[in-house]
């Protein structure tokens, strides 16, 4: 009888400290995520140093929950899997130092993992991945369709030339006086209103699959201003509507558009934004005509940042022989391909 194979992962690339550990690459077995969303908000955004200070106090009690929730020592797990980047580089190297310093304790393999591969693999511990397949990752960061032909194999085919989608939802929110993140508000305040104000589009030029936000966040700025300046008053909930259509019909159509011309089997939709209901639903509806082509969406535990979905990731690159030596720095500036060598 095989073996079970056991992976932690840990992730601290940005606000969340989070350890888990996962068993044959795709049943939780312990997912720990302590959040600092709350000593962020009065910011307005995430604030480098208090993540970093947050990541130093929370790391241990994290990685002690993960193991007593797993019912496991830590001389069962097989490899340690972590996120090496891209993120903030102060948050990163918490991760990076408490990966390495398990590996080193108890000689066990390091796995280094790249933060968005973590996000696609998510959907692993949803069902089974089928190749050729299309991952749509939209995230506070990051808005790229990646086409994988092959377990650890990722083509970014499309990708934002400026705003990430997650980072044009924050700051629409706090335009509207919403408070951080944004995200999830303006989701629900869309539901309420009609998209009636016309907003743009940004298509780019015929056959781009990359995206662009940053016009569309600044024609936003602009309607409320404009409307201020004459005194007018614009109902929040139908602002929110038409910027979320925006974004929405952008992503789908574009997403849409390429899994047909690369003849995928599944299209994952992956990262923090993968929760948004308006989203998640218009997806539903576009491939509704394509039964060859599956959809998976995430639980929305899986969509925001965790360590399941790095563990699950480090699950495939342990299988493929990549490891890290104790030198493993973190790297805030990791592009997923050059994470395919």
């Amino acid at each position: 009888m095989k073996k079970d194979q056991w992976i932690m992962g840990i992730e601290t690339s940005c606000d969340e400290t989070a350890v888990a550990i996962i068993k044959n690459g795709r049943e939780i077995v312990a997912n720990v995520v302590a959040s600092q969303i709350e000593s962020h908000k009065r910011f307005g955004g995430v604030v480098p140093e208090i993540a970093s200070r947050h990541h130093v106090e929370q790391i241990t009690i994290v990685l002690e929950e993960a193991l007593l929730q797993a019912g496991l020592p830590i001389q069962e797990v097989d490899a340690i899997a972590v996120t090496e980047g891209p993120g903030l580089v102060g948050a990163l190297l918490i991760g990076v130092n408490a990966a390495k310093a398990i590996a080193f304790a108890h000689n066990l393999p390091l796995v280094p993992v790249h933060h968005i591969a973590g996000h696609i693999y998510a959907n692993r511990l949803v069902t089974e991945m089928q190749f050729p397949l299309l991952a749509l990752v939209v995230s506070g960061g990051h808005t790229e369709l990646v086409f994988m032909k092959e377990h650890g194999y990722f083509e970014v085919i499309g990708e934002t030339r400026d705003d990430a989608a997650g980072e044009a939802f924050d700051k629409v929110a706090r335009t509207l006086g919403m408070p951080y993140p944004g995200g999830p508000h303006i989701d629900r305040l869309a539901h309420e209103g009609v998209p009636s104000i016309d907003l743009p589009r940004a298509w780019l030029e015929e056959g781009s699959y990359d995206f662009s936000f940053s016009g569309l966040k600044s024609a936003v700025i602009n309607t409320v201003h404009n409307a201020e300046q004459r005194g007018e008053k614009i109902k929040p909930e139908d602002l929110a509507a038409s910027f979320q259509e925006s974004v929405i019909e952008v992503l789908v159509t574009k997403a849409k558009k390429a899994a047909i011309e690369y003849g995928v089997k599944q299209l994952l939709l992956a990262g923090g934004v993968a929760a948004n209901k308006g989203l998640r639903a218009a997806l539903s509806q576009a491939f509704s005509n394509y039964p060859e082509i599956e959809l998976v969406v995430p639980p929305l535990s899986l969509c925001t940042d965790n360590a399941a979905m790095i563990a699950a990731a480090g699950s495939i690159m342990f299988e493929k022989g990549k490891r890290a030596e104790l030198s493993l720095n973190a790297n805030p500036g990791l592009e997923i391909e050059e994470y395919n060598h």
